[in-house]
């Protein structure tokens, strides 16, 4: 669905994103993570033709993004982390805009409209202000403005940042229903929802593509090293000499002593499964298992080691523009260079989404933009 080949971006003297390639299936909820100035935002804004690449080239479901960019951005549908909203529309008033934007077809506007906000929830508040809302429904909103135009691939940037829990929850929910037609990118720095809710995971490092693949796959080339956790009938002594110098044990940890039980966390070498070799020691000894539960690294483990070498430095959008203020279908051809070098300026509802709503601005600004006086 979408193919990313020698991606590279620059901003002056700073290398943003290094020569990254990577391939995303069809039909497939990823995971994109990293630290504060990874390249995670840049490599987004890439994908969702907001800004172009210093080298490289991105295709989306057959269409380059340079040579094809209407096309390829309509197969896109995308959420920043701060949705751009019009906070004196209702939400039934943004949709039929956006809609009108994204050159849906006239018949079709009504009834993409209704399908996205039946899907969203949106429906219940369909008539009320924007600028009244919950920042949950705002959240949904903007989730149903990416999904006009039909697109096959939605890009989530942080889409449960300052949401409560219930909320968390509900938006969990609803990507995951969006995974069963839509291929989806999910932007996070909770691992925990990474996990629950991806099939695989793109992990980026300084600029660079550290990892792809499931949490398995990555816990298996971090070394494949299983630990065994483990309780046996005996004095803690007996159990560990039972256990001392078993092949393939690098580690044993006592971890509980009690009622005449021991617990042990044992962390075997690469490659070697131990289950039965330690059942098989601690019954010759005398100290029955009574517990055996293998457990391999966490998606939060397999982070921290391919990012244990990562620089503190200034979060990403000192350096680059955040594609969060505006949609992905502002980038124009020829344009986006000459953007990367104007200072960040207005809120998420000062920002057009394509050279259509500049026009439609200019005839007729936005409530916020008379405030502001621009």
């Amino acid at each position: 669905m979408i193919q990313a080949e020698h991606l590279t971006k620059r901003y002056g003297s700073h290398l943003a994103v290094d020569d990254i390639s990577f391939t995303v299936k069809e039909g497939t909820v990823y995971g994109l993570l990293g630290p504060n100035g990874a390249g995670k935002s840049t490599t987004m804004n890439i994908l969702t033709g907001y800004i172009s690449a210093s080298s490289g080239s991105v295709s989306i479901d057959g269409h380059d993004i340079l040579e094809e960019p209407a096309a390829a951005k309509a197969c896109v549908g995308y959420l920043p982390e701060q949705p751009p909203l019009y906070p004196d529309m209702t939400p039934a008033e943004y949709l039929a805009f956006v809609a009108e934007l994204k050159k849906v077809k006239r018949a079709d506007r009504a009834g993409q409209i209704r399908a996205a906000m039946q899907r969203t929830g949106v429906q219940e508040v369909e008539h009320r202000l924007i600028k009244n809302l919950s920042k949950g429904y705002r959240q949904r909103v903007g989730l149903a403005a990416a999904l006009l135009g039909e697109p096959k691939v939605i890009i989530l940037d942080e889409p449960t940042v300052g949401l409560d829990p219930a909320q968390v929850i509900e938006i969990r929910e609803l990507i995951t229903e969006l995974g069963k037609e839509h291929t989806v990118i999910l932007s996070s720095h909770i691992l925990s929802e990474v996990s629950a809710l991806c099939d695989e995971v793109l992990i980026l490092a300084q600029g660079r593509l550290a990892a792809q693949g499931t949490p398995a796959e990555l816990a298996d080339a971090l070394g494949g090293r299983t630990t065994l956790k483990l309780t046996a009938l005996g004095e803690a002594g007996k159990v560990l000499a039972a256990l001392e110098g078993l092949a393939g044990v690098q580690s044993a940890e006592l971890t509980g002593e009690a009622n005449g039980e021991t617990s042990l966390r044992l962390t075997a070498e690469e490659g070697n499964d131990l289950r039965a070799a330690v059942s098989a020691a601690l019954a010759a000894a005398g100290c029955p298992v009574l517990a055996l539960t293998t457990e391999a690294l966490s998606l939060e483990e397999v982070f921290l080691q391919l990012t244990a070498q990562e620089p503190e430095e200034e979060a990403e959008s000192a350096d680059a523009p955040k594609a969060q203020e505006a949609g992905p279908d502002e980038a124009q051809p020829g344009g986006a260079e000459e953007r990367e070098q104007e200072p960040e300026d207005g809120g998420p509802e000062n920002a057009p989404l394509d050279g259509t709503a500049r026009q439609e601005q200019a005839a007729e600004p936005a409530p916020e933009e008379k405030k502001e006086g621009e």
